[in-house]
């Protein structure tokens, strides 16, 4: 290994843990603007009722998710229809982090919950965007900017994976 190749890929874990921080922050506050649809049958309903509001879809699945076919298809899907409508797609690698950041808003918000409740699909997460202002978001424009440079690259879903805290 080179000192370049070393640098670039020093640059580029650099670059991932900011977008990682940026999806976080975007996450948090859409969750405290209730502008957040979590489940794969959920965003299918939205996206096919507003898909012009929708500025951003998370898919996670870990390995054993990989081996459901079902899902698969349902992110196949849900991949063509975004791309279609220049929706920003990112593939979570963590999904466990993801449901530690969804699960610990959610939770705080609604203080008595059923024991024998499922817990959340958390497959897909829908991001909205019901305000202008929210656009000036320096961390979904980060986000927007590294969607963009992917498909640049030919990458349409990005891979991201979530800093541990």
């Amino acid at each position: 290994m080179t000192l370049e190749e070393f640098s670039a890929g020093e640059q580029k874990t650099e670059r991932m843990d900011k977008v990682g921080d940026a999806l976080e922050e975007v996450l948090s506050k859409a969750l405290s603007q209730r502008t957040i649809t979590v489940g794969v049958y959920e965003a299918a309903k939205l996206l096919n009722v507003d898909p012009d509001n929708v500025v951003l879809c998370l898919l996670a699945a870990d390995e054993d998710d990989d081996r459901d076919v079902a899902l698969q298809i349902h992110f196949t899907l849900i991949q063509a229809f975004c791309c279609e409508n220049d929706i920003n797609i990112l593939r979570v690698s963590n999904p466990g982090r993801l449901a530690k950041l969804l699960l610990l808003e959610s939770e705080a918000s609604a203080a008595a919950s059923e024991g024998a409740e499922q817990p959340p699909d958390l497959h897909c997460v829908l991001v909205t965007n019901p305000h202008s202002s929210q656009w000036k978001d320096p961390a979904l424009s980060q986000l927007i900017c590294f969607c963009r440079e992917s498909r640049y690259m030919d990458q349409w879903v990005p891979v991201i994976n979530l800093p541990e805290r």
